[in-house]
């Protein structure tokens, strides 16, 4: 459709229309698969309206088809289902719009959906998305958890009930969606993201009741689970009940069998609490009691020992043992000094006796010369030469004669 045009020269808008009905005409045949969203039949009119959805991305598109070929299948699809259609794209120029001509309308059957899935779970999987090391610890204690739920829903019921029955304080956000349908997946996921993007809440459930793999169906759906593996807030799973296996369970953080196993797995029982505090306030009550009595039980022994009955015990024996001593010590001292005393004047009167004062008493007399040196020798002194000589009463000076 490349064409000269500009401001001056511009194409009515018939043309336009013509020229891209013209290029859609040129296109083949194609087969899609959608949700049927509306379904239009009117009586006696030999066309068929019906609109088909892809509840991933929330893309419609509008389907034509002649009576005949929709009541091929008219018992088995309905509003909602999931079909597959071949179809040829068609241009309604009047009115600018672009619908898809269905020749022929196939019903997506259970076991082929399952398959679908299954194989969506295995390309999932094998990014990661499902691993236990990605998984995250729900808190002990939330003190706010955002539920994701359909409208006055029993799943509703049972979360909030359950909960606020095991811990009255509980409080939630909640987040009111479809479930099931269409509009499902999309609100879903806008759901999970608005609660992710609260700092404040702690837990997110996703909660759903029972229903058949076709109602389960926005559960499995691509751009929630990714939606999921991408929260950083812990993501609980409450889908239908134990036979029910959506791919939200294997992402979520925790997967629970019901809602009401949800509301127990998240929120702790304040009576269970109150037990276990009971619990853990008796054993260590008893392990400390336990220690008193062993604590006792030793100071009574030790008590017990004869050097703590009578501490001063000890002290009067050392003390006897000290006075011995002593006595011992003071009368060796006074031998000793009885000894030395005796010794010293036996030594004393051989000193007397012996002293040059003792000799002089008993008449001897010491010459000496001038300068002091005492004469011993005749032949020392000389005629004549003065003498001093010392007795024991004094001295006085001799001369000496030839």
């Amino acid at each position: 459709m490349a064409l000269n045009t500009s401001a001056d020269a511009p194409l009515p808008v018939g043309e336009v229309s013509r020229l891209i009905g013209g290029w859609i005409d040129r296109l083949g045949a194609v087969w899609v698969e959608g949700q049927i969203t509306q379904l239009s039949r009117r009586p006696g009119a030999g066309v068929v309206f019906l609109t088909l959805r892809d509840p991933s991305y929330d893309i419609s598109v509008s389907v034509t088809c002649y009576r005949q070929v929709f009541e091929a299948v008219a018992d088995v699809v309905s509003e909602g289902a999931r079909v597959v259609v071949l179809a040829k794209p068609e241009w309604y120029a009047p009115r600018g719009q672009l619908s898809l001509r269905a020749t022929e309308i196939k019903p997506v059957g259970v076991g082929e959906l399952l398959a679908r899935l299954e194989q969506l779970k295995k390309s999932l999987a094998s990014e990661g998305l499902f691993a236990a090391d990605r998984k995250k610890a729900l808190p002990f204690l939330p003190q706010l958890i955002g539920l994701v739920c359909g409208r006055a829903s029993a799943a509703e019921r049972d979360v909030l009930e359950n909960a606020r029955h095991r811990w009255p304080a509980v409080r939630f956000e909640v987040r009111n969606v479809p479930v099931q349908g269409v509009h499902a997946v999309p609100q879903v996921v806008q759901a999970v993201k608005e609660l992710d993007a609260l700092d404040t809440v702690d837990v997110i459930i996703v909660a759903r009741g029972g229903g058949s793999v076709e109602d389960l169906l926005p559960f499995s759906d691509e751009q929630l689970v990714r939606a999921v593996a991408a929260c950083r807030t812990p993501v609980v799973s409450a889908i239908g009940h134990e036979p029910d296996n959506p791919l939200l369970d294997f992402v979520a953080d925790l997967r629970a069998s019901t809602p009401t196993d949800a509301a127990k797995k998240v929120v702790p029982d304040v009576g269970e609490e109150y037990e276990r505090v009971r619990l853990l306030r008796d054993r260590a009550r008893r392990s400390v009691q336990s220690f008193i009595d062993r604590e006792e039980r030793g100071l009574a022994h030790a008590l017990a020992r004869p050097s703590m009955e009578d501490p001063h015990r000890m002290v009067d024996e050392r003390a006897g043992q000290v006075t011995a001593l002593l006595d011992r010590g003071r009368r060796t001292l006074g031998h000793l000094l009885d000894r030395a005393d005796s010794e010293l004047t036996h030594t004393h009167a051989r000193v007397v006796a012996l002293s040059p004062a003792a000799t002089l008493r008993r008449g001897y007399a010491v010459l000496q010369k001038a300068d002091g040196h005492v004469v011993r020798d005749p032949d020392e002194v000389t005629a004549g030469e003065a003498l001093r000589t010392r007795v024991a009463e004094g001295e006085f000076t001799v001369r000496v004669d030839a």
